[in-house]
């Protein structure tokens, strides 16, 4: 690889850091072709871009970017790069749903915006609910009260036309 080609993987990663509100370096050892093609599909079906970068120029975007420099002590052996700016737990869900089936595709480490969680955290993050499943539960507990009040108001409404109904009754009889 000649320095060109150095510097223009060094500019994609810079970028991809840039774009991403989420960075995810996984141990890929001992996974087949197959699998990790699998893997990459399902990622692109959640918006996250994975990719296989060398170590070392990985490394030169992190100094160059100067960001997320944690990262830079997990940067050994076998490392794919997995990159969110749409849902950031989604890499930590299926790399946990790959790693509990097969034990390989392990988390290495990550940050979510500019916090760092190192491998040993990937149940709690897969745990985290998604941002399509925050907003629908915000939703519902906004709209909870509406239908709180807007069942209290027919409650009022029942009660007083049943209140004037035995009104009526009595008066009849």
């Amino acid at each position: 690889m000649n320095r060109n080609e150095k510097t223009d993987i060094i500019s994609e990663v810079k970028e991809m850091m840039q774009n991403s509100t989420a960075i995810f370096l996984t141990d890929y050892s001992g996974v087949n072709v197959a699998d990790i093609n699998d893997i990459r599909n399902q990622f692109r079906k959640e918006g996250v871009t994975y990719k296989v970068y060398k170590n070392t120029l990985f490394k030169r975007a992190l100094d160059e970017y100067g960001k997320y420099d944690k990262l830079a002590d997990h940067l050994i052996g076998m490392t794919g790069f997995a990159f969110t700016d749409e849902n950031p737990v989604a890499p930590a869900k299926i790399i946990k749903k790959y790693f509990d089936k097969n034990k390989k595709l392990s988390l290495k480490a990550c940050y979510i915006e500019d916090e760092f969680f190192d491998g040993s955290k990937l149940n709690e993050l897969a745990a985290l609910p998604s941002k399509n499943d925050l907003i629908a539960g915000i939703i519902g507990s906004l709209e909870a009260p509406v239908s709180g009040i807007v069942g209290t108001i027919n409650a009022v409404f029942r009660d007083l036309v049943s209140i004037v109904d035995e009104i009526s009754k009595k008066k009849a009889a």
